[in-house]
């Protein structure tokens, strides 16, 4: 049955990708942003547009008037404080919820796209974190997403919510994999910690989608909580070697740094970012994420429960997104 849903963070990476999905599939997608957003790129979209801000209860209302569904992507991935976080990940998903309750006597489906973050990494290699496991978060990041996640349960008994928990995402589009790109292509690996030692949880961003769609589309989501990963654990080295064919680079050098000499940068890093309001790449949180040995997650629960599978290979995926990086002079 075809519905107008709303998507946050729709200018976004993801979102783009995501309304795009909801367009060919059917739906009606109607995308959220804040007043003074680049208002350019909304337009390039060609969906209808809601104005509002998540601290603006009136407004909020309006936007989500004559909504069937919300898919909630829009948050914050880098803050040099915790408020940042707080405001930017947790305060959202409870006005934006609190306005859907109040406009819609029949609200229909939320779901909240968290992260991997909320629960942590895997204590061991073989092992990926499952959704039944309790969540450790290492980072502020990490625990403003599961802040997000409690409040969005805590509405399950007055409308259907779900909650999807990516990893990483890679595609077209996306500036992280990039800098990966950038180094290889100079024929570095750059990592934090024991880099041989570290695996990682992959999805390309197409198969995220549509993930996320089965997800919001499925009765037995309701309540639930659920990983969109591909089933393949990766070591740097795998990636290394299939982008550095892509590439065409002969020889891949890799370098890591120590987690004490990663630790100290950070600090350093997040004390100049909150004396100068400016949050750089690099700050505590994100290094206590990146020397993590272990952000790997299982598929099972979606694959049994939705049907979801991960239908793009490593190699398949990294020649799409290297051959867009090259087209837009990104590489």
């Amino acid at each position: 049955m075809c519905q107008t849903i709303l998507v946050t963070g729709a200018t976004g990476f993801i979102g783009r990708v995501l309304v795009e999905y909801l367009k060919k599939s059917g739906d009606v997608p109607r995308i959220l942003v804040r007043p003074e957003s680049d208002a350019a790129k909304a337009r390039a979209m060609g969906v209808e547009i809601r104005k509002a801000r998540y601290n603006d209860p009136d407004m909020l209302r309006e936007a989500v008037r004559g909504i069937d569904s919300i898919i909630h992507l829009a948050g914050v991935t880098r803050s040099a404080t915790r408020e940042g976080y707080y405001q930017g990940n947790v305060v959202p998903v409870n006005n934006l919820l609190r306005a859907f309750v109040e406009v819609n006597p029949s609200p229909g489906r939320f779901v909240l796209v968290s992260s991997l973050a909320a629960a942590g990494p895997a204590p061991m290699a073989g092992e990926g974190v499952r959704e039944e496991y309790p969540p450790l978060p290492v980072s502020g990041y990490g625990r403003s997403k599961l802040d997000a996640e409690h409040i969005c349960l805590s509405y399950r008994d007055t409308l259907p919510v779900t909650i999807v928990r990516p990893p990483a995402v890679y595609g077209p589009g996306d500036r992280d994999v990039l800098q990966f790109m950038q180094l290889l292509k100079k024929g570095l690996v750059l990592g934090a910690g024991d880099i041989d030692r570290q695996r990682l949880s992959l999805i390309h961003v197409e198969d995220l989608v549509e993930g996320i769609v089965m997800a919001a589309r499925s009765p037995a989501g309701i309540g639930e909580t659920y990983y969109i990963t591909s089933p393949e654990w990766y070591s740097w080295d795998q990636l290394a070697a299939v982008a550095a064919k892509e590439l065409g680079v002969a020889s891949v050098r890799k370098m890591s740094l120590p987690k004490p000499l990663m630790r100290l940068a950070g600090t350093i890093a997040g004390l100049a970012g909150f004396v100068t309001g400016k949050t750089g790449l690099l700050n505590p949180d994100k290094v206590n994420e990146m020397v993590q040995d272990y952000w790997i997650c299982s598929p099972q629960k979606a694959e049994r429960e939705l049907g979801f599978i991960a239908k793009t290979p490593l190699e398949e995926g990294m020649r799409r997104t290297i051959a867009w990086y090259r087209e837009e002079g990104w590489l």
